[in-house]
């Protein structure tokens, strides 16, 4: 089945701690049903020391599952699911909610 989400799409959460929240994919994990969502579902991580890191307490964002998130549309900005269609002789994603597309 094709990625309805990619690395790089806004997205905001659905639900948990994080609820409201808005943020970029910058990492998919699509075997494990996740992505990593920057600045959302934060944890702290105890690190040591390295060379090129001081280590102690660092903030790390956590993979959050697929479902518990959502593409933000870029017309109205709220929550969308996406869909496929084809327009020409390519396959695009679009917005459900307002019908946009998402990437040209």
């Amino acid at each position: 089945m094709a990625a309805k989400l990619r690395k790089g799409d806004k997205v905001v959460v659905l639900t948990g701690k994080d609820k409201g929240k808005e943020g970029e994919i910058s990492a998919m994990m699509p075997k494990a049903g996740k992505a990593v969502v920057d600045g959302v579902n934060i944890a702290i991580r105890a690190t040591k020391q390295s060379q090129t890191s001081q280590g102690g307490r660092v903030p790390k964002a956590m993979p959050i599952d697929l479902s518990n998130i959502a593409l933000v549309d870029p017309k109205d900005g709220g929550p969308t699911r996406v869909g496929f269609k084809v327009e020409g002789d390519k396959k695009v994603r679009f917005a459900k909610k307002s019908g946009a597309v998402i990437d040209a």
